[in-house]
C-alpha cells in the first residue's frame, strides 16, 4: 500500500519526524518520500519507508481502547482499535481509518515518538527491525514514559535491497530495554530540554519582486521600498517556528527566538533554517541552511550541549536576479548544490535541560516565538576607548560575531579549454564572487533610506562603484589595485568538433575582489589542519596497500602521524590516546580490524574538520556569455584560505588547480550535464589584505604581474611533446541497442586534442595506439610543472552512422614528466600502464588502461627525445602502435572453453532463436561453439570442450577481458547478434596444478572425534534404560508425538519447544536464512552461467536496469593455462585429451527428472489487500508445467504456513528454471503476485556438492526422520568414491570405515522390522557428512536442510515482498523411484480448556461512601478473559458491601482454545466483520487477564486494578494474602516463573495493580485463584459448570450478612447497616422516648388524679 507523499523532501536527516502517536493498532505504512543523501549528488531519490507496529506495551491509563496513528510528513495512517487493554498485540500489518475512535468523544492522546527518517536510512541495512519506541508525552513533559510500541521501520532507496534479519530468539526481543528502538549510543533515559534558536538580522538578500510595481509605488509614494518581505522559518523534530515578516528590507532586523522542548539527545539530527519571502499569494523559499546537532556538540566526557555563535551562516541556491518562475526553486529548499551566495543570516543555538521536577515548569512542548535583546557591535578606535557604533571611526569593528576585518581575493585564470561548442562563439568572460561581492549583474541589493552599513569606512554602495568604476580614488599604499572581478570579453577559438578554447597565451587575465567579512580564519585554519591529517593518513596507507608486507608498518606510522599532529593541535585528547593505542597493537593477525579502526578514524576526522561556524562565504566562478549565467564551480572558501603556517592553509590556496565548470542545478544532470562546459587552470588564493604581498608566491616562477592592464602575469614557457599510449579499455557503457559499443578516445591536454581509431562492436577495444601532441606550450618554471604538471582529459565516445557521437565516460590523468636534463630510463621511464576509472556522471563506466609521458624538447629538438618506432602495421595505415617498452610482456596462454548450453533466450526483432551459436573472442584470438540446430528442441552443444591458444600479458591485472557473443545463424548465412557478455577478469579462471602433499593429511583428530561421541551416545542410552519406568514411558510417548516440525523447530533458534528430551531423539537439520545458492557460491562450482546483454545500457538518472538487458543465459565455463603444461597431468590414468582440463564432468544429453518441492511457510508477506492483509497461496512453474494450489489458500494471514509438498516432472535442460510464486486470493477480479522466487535446478542438478537430496544427519527408515533419498548412504558413499578416483570405502570391525587413508567410527546397528540388524549405513553416513575433510576431491555435501527465499515482484524492484522457506528434491528418473513425500502438512492447534476459580479477593481498595454511615466500602466483582477473546469475557457475582476489601467469590471461569505448543500462541478463527467471506486465523501469545472493578447501579462501573498473567511464563501464586506483594510484578524478570502448560494446576495469591496520578505502579488488591488447565478429553471427561453450576459446582462461598443489595432486602438492610451500628444509640432513644412519654403520661394524668384522691371519689 502506498501513500502519495512524493514530494516529501527529506534532506539526508532532515527531521521529518515518523511522529507514532498512540491513540492503537497495527499497520505497515508504506510511503514514498524523496532523500537527498549529503555528500552525493544533489538528485531526489524515490524512497519507499515501511513502518510495522506490531504490538504495544505498559501503555499508561486505565482499560483504554488504544490506536496508532504514523505521520510522515503530512501523511497519516491509523491501525485498529484493540479494546480495553493497554498490551494491545497483533503481528500482521493493518491500515484503516480511524473508525475505531467513539463518534461521541474523540481519542486522548497517550503518547508520541519521533524520529527523522535520515537516522533510519543510516542504521546497518537502513532499518530498525523488532525494536521498542518509548512513548512520551509532549503536553506534560514532566510526565514520565507513557508506554513502549514495538514496531519495524525501514527506508528503501532505489537499488536497495531490504533483508529482513533472521529473527533472534522471541525471549530477547521481550526484553524491552534491551531493544529499545535508538541508534548506537544514545541512552535510554533520554530528558526533556529547551532548544533556543536566536535569529538576530539577514544581510545580502535578493531582490524576490519585479521591479515594475516597485517603480510605480515611488511614483505615487516617491519612496524606493526594498524588494522582499522576509521571515525566518526554523524546523525540528516535526515542529516548525516562524519569526516576524520584516517588510521590505534587504537587511532585515529580527531579534527573536523560536524555542522547541524536545527530549535529549533528539532522534532528529538535523535543524532547518529558512529565509523566505512572505507573499500574498504563495511563500517562497530564499535559502536554506542547516545545521547539523552532532557538529556542533561533544558527547564525550569534556563534552557540550549543542551551541552554535552567535555566528553568521551563509545561505546558497539559485541565481539572484528574479524571474517570476524560478527553475532552481529547489536549491533554495536546500535540495542540491547551491550556485549561487543568497543572503547570510546571523543566529545562535543554545540547549538548556530541564529539570523536570520544578514546579514552575511549562510542560507543553508547544513551539513558542519570544523577543530578545540584540547583539551589541561596538568599535575599538585607536586611542582604546569604546564609542558607539555610529561613530565614523575606520578602525576595524569588533563585534559578538568576531572582529570584521578586510579580505583581498585573487584568481588569475592561466587557461580555459573545453569549452562547450552549443555556448555559440559569442565572446565569454568569466567571473569570480565571493558573497555579493563581485557580482555585477544580480548582486548588490541597494539599501533604502540610505541605510548604510559602515565597512571599514566605507559603504557598500561606495564598494558597488569601486568595483563597477576602474577609478583609482584610494589614497594608500595599494592605489594601484582596483577591484575587478570578471576578465575580459574574449572570443572562444575551434579545439576540435566539441569543444571551444580561450586563447590566453602570454598573458593571463586576473581578478582582485576586497570584501569585508568577520575574521573567523582560526576556525577554518583547524578544519583545513585537520583535512590534511586525514589526507596524510589515506596517502600512507592506500599507498602501502598493494605491499601486503608494509601494511602494518603503514598503519603504525599513519596512527602515530595522527597521534602527533592531534597532540601538537591540543585537540580531541582521546583520539589521540586512541591513535597511540592503534599504534601499539598493530600486529600481523590484527591488521584488518585495525585498518577498520583506522577508517572509523579518518570518517571522525573528516567529521570533526566540517567546520559549521564559518562566516566566509564560498567562492563561486561563473563563465558568462551574452551577459548571461552559462555554467559556474564553486570552491568552498577554507580551500583558498591563506596562512602564514604551511598547515594552515588551505589545500589550493596558492596553486594552479584545474576546475571543471558545470551547468547549475537540475540541467547539470543526466546527459546534458555530462558534457564539460569549460575545463580551467585556475590559481585563487584568499587572505587579509594586509598579507597581501603574499598573494603571488604560489604563482608558477616566471609570472610577473603587468600593473598597468587588467591582464596579468606575463611569462617564460617550455615547449613539450605529450605521448598518450593508449593500450585498452574494458567493461565499457552499452551505447548501441545491440549491447555493444564502438568506442573511440579522445584526448585533451591544453589546447590541443587527438582521437584514436574507431573500434565496432565491443565493450573492451584494444586500441595499441600512440598518439603524440608535437609542441605543447605550457607556461611556468620547469622544475615546478614537474612536481604539478596539467590535467589530461580522456573522453570516451561511441561513434554513430547517423548523428553526433554519444559520450560514454570520461577519465582524468597525469602525465609522467621529463626534463630535457634527465635521463630517459628506469625507475620512472618508460611509464607503466595504468588503469583509469572511466566515470559517466556519478556512476562508473568502464577502465582505461594507458599511459602518459611529458618529454621537454630542448635545444636539439624532436632528435633529443627518445625514438618512435614507426608503424609496424600496414594494415592500420599511420597508426603508431603502444612502444616495445611500455606494452605489456606477453605470454603463451591455452583457453579452452566448455560450451555446456544456452538458456532462456529472448526474442529478436521479433523472430525466436533457432540455431544459435557461441563466439568466444579473448585478444584478437577466438573460438566458434557448435552449432545448436535445434534450440527448442535441445538449448545444449553437441561438442562440449574447445580451445584456442592467445599471446596474453604476464601480470594478470593486465589480462584484456574475454568476449563472449551469442549469435543466431538465419537463412541464406545471415547472422544476427543475440546477446554478449565480457568476463573482465579471467583470474578465477586461472588453473592451478593441484598440491601434491595435500594427500597425506593428518587422521588422528576426527577419529577420535567420533569414537568419543559414538560412546557418549550409547552411555545415555544405557543410562536411560537404568532409570524408572515412569521416566521411560514419558520419554516413549514424546516420540510418538515428534513429526516432522519436531524437527525442524529443534533447528531454529526462535522457539522454544526444544527440550532436552527433544534434541537428543530429533536430528537437528540445517535451516538456512538465505538462499542456498548463497551458502555454494551460486552452485557454480564447474559450471558458470554467464548474463547475456542486449540494448543500451540504462543510466541511473533513467531508473534503468541491467536486469532490464538480459535477453539469455550461456552456460559453460573456461579454463586458462600456460603453455607448455607440466606432462605429470595428461599422463593420468584415465585422460580424455578431448576434455583437456574439464574431465570427469558428467555429458549434458537430456534426462528426466522428478522435482519434489516442499513449502514450508511463507514469513512477513507485503499486505496486498485493502484491509492491510492478504490471502496467500501457492503456485509453482517449471517449464510448461504449473501447479496452483489456489482452493488452499489461507484466509488474511500475511505469515501463512503451508506445509506442502508437490511433485512435476520435468526435462533438464529444456525445463530447468523453477518458479515458486506466492498469490493473493481475490474474490473478484484477478489474483495479484505477491512475490516470487526463481531456482536454477540445472547447476543444482549437476553440482558436486550433491544437491539433489539433502544428507541427513541420521539414517532412519521409518518415521518422520526416515531417509529420503533413494540411494543408501553407501551407494552414495561408493559412487563418490568411484568418481572421485579414491581408495576405498573399506569398512573393518568396531564400526570403522576407511576413505582415502582416513577413518571414520560410528554406530554399525539398526533397528527394522525384523528387530536389531547389522548396517554400514551409519558408517557411510558419517563418511558423508564429513566429506569436506576428505583430500583433493572433498567438499561440503548439502545435509537435510530448509532454505529461505526472499520473495519479489518485478513492480516493485529490489524491495522484499517477504520470504518463503523451502527446500527441492530432485530424483533421476533412471534410477530406482524415491519413497512417498514426507508430511510437512501443518499441525493443528490441540483443544485445551483453562478453568480459573475466582476464590477470594483481599485489601480491595475502597471506592464508595455509604450514604447512611458514610463508610468506605466496595461491591467487589472480577472479570477475566484470555487475551484475543474479549467479547468471552466472564465476571463473577457480586459481593456487595465488602468493608475491609475481602471478597468471596468461589466462582469458575471456563475458557477453551486451540493452542500451537510449539510455536506458544494460541489459535483464534473468526469473522473479522459481518461481511467478512471466511474467517481469519490469529496466532496471539496466551494471557490470561484478570481484572477487579466496583459496580454501580447508576453509573459506569470502577475499574479498581488489573493483572495479566503469561500462561508460559508467570510467576507462582503466593501462599497467603500477606505474602502477596506488588513486587512479584516489579520484579517479574526477577522471580521464578512456571508455565500452565506444564504445571497443569496452580493455586495461589496474585496482586492486582493500577497506576495513580504520578504514574506510579499501586497495589489495588489481592486475588486467590486457582488456574487448572486440561485438554479437551479430559475437560470432556470431566465436564465443569460454570460460575457455581452444575456439573461438579462450586459451594456457596460464606460471605458476611452484610454482603446484600439494599433495595433487594430492606429489612435486612436496616438490621446490618442500621441495627448493627446505631444498635445502643438505638436502644437508647427508645428508653428515653419511653422515658419520656411516661413523664408526659405521668404530667397528663396526675391533675386528674390528684383531683380525685382529693375530692376522694
Amino acid at each position: 500500500m502506498f501513500l502519495g507523499c512524493r514530494n516529501l523532501q527529506l534532506v539526508s536527516s532532515l527531521s521529518i519526524s515518523c511522529s507514532i502517536t498512540l491513540a492503537w493498532g497495527d499497520v505497515r505504512v508504506e510511503s514514498q518520500a524523496k532523500i537527498v543523501q549529503s555528500g552525493k549528488s544533489p538528485q531526489h531519490s524515490e524512497s519507499l519507508i515501511s513502518i510495522t507496529v506490531i504490538e504495544a506495551r505498559q501503555l499508561i491509563g486505565l482499560n483504554m481502547d488504544p490506536v496508532v496513528c504514523v505521520e510522515i510528513g503530512d501523511d497519516k495512517k491509523y491501525t485498529s482499535m484493540k479494546e480495553s487493554t493497554n498490551c494491545p498485540y497483533y503481528n500482521e500489518f493493518h491500515i484503516s481509518v480511524i473508525h475505531s475512535k467513539n463518534l461521541l468523544r474523540s481519542g486522548t492522546l497517550v503518547g508520541t515518538f519521533k524520529m527523522d527518517v535520515g537516522t533510519v536510512y543510516s542504521q546497518p541495512e537502513h532499518q530498525f527491525y523488532h525494536k521498542w519506541a518509548i512513548l512520551s508525552d509532549p503536553d506534560d513533559i514532566t510526565a514520565g514514559c507513557k508506554g513502549y510500541i514495538k514496531c519495524d521501520i525501514a527506508v528503501v532507496g532505489k537499488g536497495d535491497n531490504i533483508k529482513t534479519p533472521h529473527k533472534a530468539n522471541e525471549t530477547d526481543e521481550d526484553d524491552i530495554e534491551g531493544n529499545l528502538l535508538l541508534p548506537e549510543g544514545i541512552p535510554a533515559e533520554r530528558q526533556w530540554a529547551r532548544f533556543y534558536v536566536k535569529i538576530y538580522r539577514a544581510e545580502g538578500l535578493p531582490k524576490m519582486n519585479t521591479s515594475i510595481m516597485a517603480n510605480v509605488k515611488k511614483a505615487f509614494i516617491g519612496e524606493n521600498r526594498d524588494l522582499v518581505d522576509p521571515y525566518v522559518q526554523v524546523q525540528f523534530a516535526g515542529q516548525k517556528g516562524k519569526t516576524s515578516v520584516q517588510k521590505s528590507s534587504y537587511e532585515p532586523i529580527w531579534n527573536e527566538q523560536v524555542i522547541f522542548t524536545e527530549l535529549f539527545p533528539p532522534l532528529c539530527k538535523r535543524l532547518k533554517v529558512q529565509i523566505r519571502d512572505s507573499d500574498k499569494v504563495n511563500d517562497v523559499a530564499i535559502g536554506t541552511h542547516f545545521i547539523d546537532l552532532r557538529k556542533i556538540s561533544n558527547d564525550g566526557d569534556k563534552g557540550f550541549l549543542p551551541t552554535l555563535g552567535p555566528a553568521w551562516v551563509n545561505m546558497y541556491g539559485s541565481t539572484r536576479q528574479y524571474t517570476l518562475m524560478d527553475e532552481h526553486q529547489d536549491l533554495n529548499e536546500g535540495l542540491g548544490e547551491g550556485v549561487s551566495f543568497r543572503a547570510r543570516l546571523l543566529v545562535s543555538i543554545a540547549v538548556e535541560i530541564l529539570d523536570t521536577t520544578s514546579p514552575e515548569i511549562i510542560s507543553s512542548t508547544e513551539v513558542q516565538v519570544e523577543s530578545v535583546s540584540n547583539i551589541s557591535e561596538v568599535r575599538r578606535p585607536a586611542n582604546g576607548l569604546i564609542q558607539a557604533a555610529e561613530s565614523s571611526n575606520t578602525d576595524s569593528i569588533i563585534s559578538a560575531t568576531g572582529k570584521i576585518d578586510e579580505f583581498f581575493l585573487f584568481g588569475s585564470f592561466l587557461e580555459a579549454t573545453m569549452i562547450d561548442r552549443k555556448i555559440g562563439d559569442k565572446p565569454i568572460s568569466f567571473e569570480i564572487t565571493i558573497g555579493n561581492y563581485g557580482n555585477q549583474i544580480d548582486g548588490v541589493s541597494k539599501p533604502s533610506l540610505s541605510k548604510k552599513k559602515k565597512k571599514d569606512g566605507e559603504s557598500e554602495e561606495e564598494e558597488s562603484e569601486l568595483i563597477q568604476n576602474s577609478s583609482e580614488d584610494e589614497a594608500d599604499e595599494d592605489s594601484d589595485l582596483v577591484s575587478v572581478s570578471s576578465t575580459p570579453l574574449m572570443k572562444p577559438v575551434i579545439t576540435d568538433r566539441n569543444y571551444f578554447h580561450l586563447p590566453y597565451f602570454e598573458k593571463k587575465p586576473c581578478v582582485y575582489i576586497k570584501s569585508w567579512w568577520q575574521d573567523q580564519r582560526r576556525r577554518l585554519y583547524n578544519s583545513n589542519m585537520m583535512d590534511k591529517i586525514a589526507d596524510k593518513l589515506v596517502n600512507t596507507c592506500v599507498g602501502h596497500l598493494v605491499n601486503r608486507g608494509s601494511i602494518d608498518l603503514c598503519i603504525r606510522c599513519s596512527a602515530l602521524l595522527v597521534y602527533h599532529l592531534l597532540s601538537s593541535l591540543l585537540l580531541q585528547d582521546s583520539m589521540g590516546q586512541q591513535a597511540k593505542q592503534i599504534r601499539t597493537q598493530v600486529k600481523k593477525n590484527t591488521v584488518k580490524d585495525k585498518l577498520k579502526l583506522v577508517q572509523n578514524f579518518l570518517q571522525r576526522l573528516r567529521f570533526l574538520a566540517d567546520e559549521p561556524q564559518h562566516s566566509i562565504p564560498d567562492v563561486f566562478i561563473w563563465m558568462m556569455s551574452n551577459n548571461k549565467r552559462i555554467a559556474y564551480a564553486r570552491v568552498p572558501s577554507k580551500d583558498i584560505l591563506y596562512s602564514i603556517v604551511d598547515e594552515e592553509t588551505g589545500k589550493d590556496c596558492g596553486k594552479v588547480k584545474a576546475v571543471f565548470l558545470k551547468l547549475p542545478g537540475k540541467k547539470g544532470f543526466g546527459h546534458a550535464g555530462w558534457t564539460v562546459q569549460a575545463k580551467l587552470e585556475l590559481y585563487l588564493w584568499l587572505g587579509l589584505n594586509k598579507q597581501r604581498k603574499d598573494f603571488l608566491t604560489g604563482l608558477p616562477n616566471g609570472f610577473e604581474e603587468l600593473k598597468a592592464t587588467k591582464t596579468g602575469p606575463g611569462l617564460q614557457s617550455q615547449v613539450f611533446q605529450l605521448r598518450a599510449h593508449m593500450y585498452q579499455a574494458r567493461s565499457l557503457f552499452a551505447a548501441d541497442s545491440s549491447g555493444l559499443s564502438d568506442p573511440f578516445a579522445r584526448v585533451f591536454f591544453s589546447t590541443h586534442s587527438q582521437v584514436t581509431e574507431v573500434l565496432s562492436e565491443t565493450l573492451c577495444p584494444t586500441w595499441d595506439q600512440l598518439l603524440v601532441f608535437d609542441d605543447v606550450e605550457l607556461f611556468g618554471e620547469a622544475s615546478e610543472l614537474r612536481d604539478d604538471p596539467p590535467i589530461i582529459v580522456v573522453e570516451i565516445y561511441d561513434q554513430d552512422t547517423v548523428g553526433k557521437a554519444e559520450f560514454i565516460g570520461r577519465t582524468f590523468a597525469k602525465p609522467t614528466i621529463k626534463m630535457c636534463d634527465e635521463h630517459y630510463g628506469p625507475p620512472r621511464f618508460p611509464p607503466q600502464l595504468e588503469y583509469y576509472q572511466i566515470y559517466r556522471g556519478n556512476c562508473t563506466a568502464g577502465e582505461l588502461l594507458a599511459a602518459f609521458e611529458l618529454l621537454q624538447i630542448g635545444q636539439g629538438g624532436r632528435a633529443d627525445l627518445p625514438p618512435l618506432e614507426g608503424p609496424t602495421d600496414s594494415e592500420r595505415g599511420p597508426i603508431l602502435p603502444v612502444p616495445l617498452g611500455i606494452r605489456p610482456v606477453l605470454s603463451r596462454y591455452r583457453i579452452e572453453v566448455l560450451f555446456w548450453g544456452l538458456r532462456d533466450l529472448k526474442r529478436i526483432n521479433l523472430a525466436q532463436v533457432d540455431r544459435p551459436r557461441v563466439d568466444i573472442e579473448c585478444a584478437g584470438r577466438g573460438v566458434q561453439s557448435a552449432l545448436i540446430q535445434n534450440y527448442k528442441k535441445n538449448p545444449n552443444f553437441s561438442t562440449l570442450v574447445k580451445w584456442f591458444e592467445v599471446d596474453l600479458p604476464e601480470n594478470e591485472l593486465l589480462h584484456p577481458p574475454l568476449n563472449i557473443r551469442v549469435v543466431d545463424c538465419r537463412a541464406f548465412g545471415r547472422y544476427i547478434l543475440v546477446g554478449s557478455h565480457a568476463v573482465s577478469s579471467l583470474r578465477r579462471f586461472i588453473y592451478s596444478t593441484p598440491d601434491k602433499n595435500s594427500n597425506n593429511w593428518a587422521t588422528a583428530g576426527t577419529e577420535n572425534h567420533f569414537l568419543q561421541q559414538t560412546e557418549e551416545e550409547n552411555d545415555k542410552k544405557k543410562k536411560k534404560k537404568k532409570k524408572k519406568g515412569g521416566v521411560e514411558e514419558e520419554d516413549e510417548t514424546d516420540e510418538r508425538v515428534l513429526d516432522w516440525w519436531s524437527k525442524y523447530f529443534a533447528s531454529i533458534e526462535t522457539l522454544k519447544e526444544v527440550s532436552t528430551v527433544l534434541q537428543s531423539v530429533c536430528c537437528p537439520m540445517q535451516v538456512y536464512n538465505k538462499e542456498l545458492e548463497t551458502e555454494y557460491g551460486n552452485f557454480e562450482d564447474w559450471l558458470h552461467t554467464f548474463n547475456l546483454y542486449r540494448g543500451k545500457a540504462g543510466d541511473d538518472d533513467e531508473h534503468a536496469l541491467d536486469d532490464d538487458r538480459i535477453v539469455g543465459r550461456f552456460k559453460g565455463s573456461l579454463c586458462m593455462y600456460k603453455l607448455p603444461l607440466s606432462e605429470e597431468i595428461t599422463r593420468e590414468a584415465g585422460f580424455d585429451p578431448n576434455m583437456g582440463m574439464f574431465q570427469s564432468i558428467p555429458h549434458n544429453d537430456p534426462i528426466n527428472v522428478l522435482v519434489r518441492v516442499y513449502v514450508v511457510r511463507a514469513t512477513e508477506l507485503h499486505p496486498a489487500d485493502i484491509n492491510g492483509k492478504a490471502d496467500p497461496y501457492i503456485v509453482i512453474k517449471l517449464g510448461k508445467s504449473e501447479v496452483k494450489d489456489k482452493e488452499n489458500y489461507i484466509s488474511k494471514q500475511l505469515n501463512p504456513v503451508f506445509g506442502k509438498s508437490f511433485d512435476i516432472e520435468a526435462t533438464f535442460p529444456m525445463e530447468s528454471m523453477l518458479t515458486v510464486s506466492v498469490y493473493d486470493w481475490d474474490l473478484v477480479g484477478t489474483d495479484d503476485l505477491i512475490g516470487e522466487t526463481k531456482i536454477d535446478l540445472e547447476n543444482r542438478f549437476y553440482s558436486k556438492f550433491r544437491v539433489t537430496c539433502g544428507i541427513s544427519s541420521n539414517y532412519s527408515l521409518h518415521g518422520y526422520n526416515v531417509w529420503r533419498d533413494p540411494m543408501k548412504p553407501s551407494q552414495i558413499l561408493a559412487k563418490l568414491c568411484k568418481e572421485g578416483k579414491i581408495d576405498g570405502p573399506h569398512y573393518g570391525p568396531g564400526g570403522k570405515v576407511k576413505v582415502a587413508n582416513r577413518i571414520f567410527t560410528g554406530p554399525t546397528e539398526i533397528e527394522d522390522e525384523n528387530g536389531i540388524t547389522q548396517t554400514e549405513e551409519h558408517l557411510a553416513l558419517a563418511v558423508l557428512n564429513h566429506w569436506e575433510e576428505i583430500p583433493r576431491v572433498g567438499c561440503k555435501l548439502v545435509p537435510e536442510h530448509v532454505e529461505t527465499r526472499p520473495l519479489l515482484n518485478p513492480d516493485k524492484p529490489g524491495i522484499e515482498q517477504g520470504r518463503i522457506e523451502m527446500w527441492v528434491d530432485m530424483f533421476p528418473m533412471d534410477m530406482p523411484a524415491p519413497g512417498p513425500a514426507i508430511d510437512i502438512s501443518p499441525r493443528k492447534p490441540k483443544r485445551y480448556e483453562l478453568r480459573v476459580i475466582i476464590w477470594n479477593t483481599d485489601e480491595v481498595i475502597l471506592e464508595d461512601d455509604d450514604y447512611f454511615t458514610g463508610e468506605k466500602s466496595s461491591d467487589i466483582f472480577v472479570r477475566g478473559w484470555l487475551k484475543g477473546q474479549q467479547e468471552d469475557k466472564q465476571d463473577t457475582d457480586v459481593h456487595y458491601h465488602s468493608l475491609t476489601g475481602e471478597g468471596n467469590f468461589n466462582w469458575r471461569f471456563v475458557f477453551p482454545f486451540d493452542y500451537l505448543m510449539a510455536e506458544e500462541k494460541i489459535v483464534i478463527s473468526k469473522k473479522e466483520s459481518m461481511f467478512s467471506w471466511d474467517e481469519t486465523e490469529y496466532k496471539i501469545p496466551p494471557r490470561l487477564t484478570l481484572q477487579v472493578w466496583d459496580a454501580d447501579h447508576f453509573s459506569a462501573d470502577d475499574f479498581l486494578g488489573a493483572i495479566e498473567l503469561d500462561l508460559n511464563r508467570f510467576p507462582r501464586g503466593a501462599k497467603t494474602a500477606k505474602q502477596c506483594s506488588i513486587d512479584m510484578i516489579r520484579n517479574e524478570q526477577e522471580l521464578p516463573t512456571i508455565s500452565i502448560f506444564k504445571q497443569k494446576r496452580v493455586k495461589g495469591w496474585w496482586p492486582f495493580v493500577a497506576r495513580d496520578e504520578n504514574d506510579e505502579m499501586e497495589l489495588t488488591g489481592k486475588v486467590e485463584a486457582e488456574l487448572h488447565l486440561l485438554t479437551a478429553e479430559e475437560a470432556e471427561k470431566s465436564p465443569v459448570g460454570l460460575g457455581r453450576n452444575e456439573p461438579d459446582p462450586l459451594e456457596k462461598p460464606n460471605r458476611p450478612d452484610t454482603s446484600l443489595m439494599w433495595f433487594l432486602g430492606p429489612l435486612k438492610s436496616i438490621r446490618y447497616f442500621i441495627w448493627h451500628n446505631y444498635r445502643w444509640l438505638i436502644l437508647k432513644a427508645l428508653g428515653l422516648i419511653l422515658l419520656l412519654l411516661m413523664l408526659g403520661l405521668f404530667l397528663y394524668s396526675i391533675p386528674g388524679y390528684l383531683v380525685k384522691k382529693m375530692l376522694g371519689a
